[in-house]
Parts: C-alpha cells; sequence; structure tokens
C-alpha cells in the first residue's frame, strides 16, 4: 500500500480519508477496502522515513486534520516504483504445496483437492463476474482489474486441469 499512497501523493497533498478515497475510486469494488488505521499507520512510517511531510491543517469548530505531501525523496520513489517490473512468477503457491505433500500425510487425495480448488475457483470467477459488470464512466481500472482476475483464475483452472491429468 505504501507505493499506492505515494503515488497518489504525487497528485498534490491530501489527507488520509481522501487517499483511501481516491485509491477505492479508482479500483472499484473488486479491489479489497482499505482498512483507514491501516493507511494511516503506513502514512506514519513513509513520514518516518522521509517519503513525506505531513503537516497539520486547522478547522473550524473540528480538530485539525493532517495532510500529507511528497518530499523529494517521496518523489523519486515513485518515480522508481513506477519504473521497476512487477514480480516474478508465482512458484510458492500453498496449494500447489498442499497437493505435492497431500499423498505424504496420508490425510488428503490430490485429485480431491484439486476438484475442491477448482469448485472454489469457479466461485470466484462468478462473484468476479457480477463485478465486472459495474461500469464506471471514464475509469476503465476497475474492470481492467476484473478482467485480469478472470484471466489469472482461468490460468489456476488451466493449470489444476494439467495437474489431474498428470496424477491420474
Amino acid at each position: 500500500m505504501r507505493f499506492a499512497l505515494l503515488a497518489l501523493l504525487a497528485k498534490g497533498p491530501a489527507h488520509g480519508y481522501e487517499l483511501k478515497q481516491a485509491l477505492e475510486g479508482r479500483l472499484g469494488a473488486a479491489y479489497p477496502q482499505l482498512n483507514i488505521g491501516q493507511v494511516y499507520v503506513t502514512l506514519t512510517r513513509l513520514e518516518k522515513s522521509g517519503l513525506i511531510r505531513g503537516r497539520d491543517v486547522e478547522q473550524a469548530g473540528r480538530p485539525n486534520k493532517r495532510t500529507y505531501e511528497l518530499t523529494p525523496a517521496g518523489h523519486e520513489a515513485v518515480a522508481a516504483w513506477l519504473e521497476d517490473t512487477s514480480d516474478e512468477p508465482r512458484v510458492r503457491d500453498e496449494f500447489f504445496m498442499k497437493l505435492a505433500l497431500a499423498n505424504d500425510t496420508g490425510m488428503a487425495d490430490p485429485v480431491g483437492l484439486i476438484n475442491k480448488q477448482r469448485r472454489h475457483y469457479l466461485n470466484l470467477m462468478r462473484a468476479m463476474s457480477r463485478l465486472a459488470d459495474v461500469d464506471q464512466p471514464g475509469n476503465p481500472f476497475p474492470r481492467l482489474l476484473v478482467e485480469g482476475a478472470v484471466l489469472h483464475l482461468q490460468a489456476d483452472l488451466d493449470w489444476l486441469e494439467k495437474c489431474q491429468e498428470e496424477l491420474e
């Protein structure tokens, strides 16, 4: 979440709740809602590391609110993050670990595990498909997020099929 908050602050100063709303609005309902407490904890850490600077803004009849802005180091961090490539292929997959060790435990049938995981992925795909129906004119990112998740799930289903073929 730290780089997402830094990227949002590249547009200009904001307080924690504004950042939460901006990210949720940008990513849509498919992305898990952010915990506002985690947002503020992350902002505090970013401030301590010198990537952002906070300042209290007085409000009439209300408590002060704290707004944050990027420091030069924060700008550099966002630029480096945007230039960096994302994660490598998933080779540390919990389901695969279960599948590989199921026979050794004598407690689970590998094909049974595959079938259970397949049902789970299909249920997730149905849920994602419902989220894909929510259109936000001018904001393609929620739809793209859902489409990406569905494509990953489809690839996982194809992989489960290969696993089952290999094990039977």
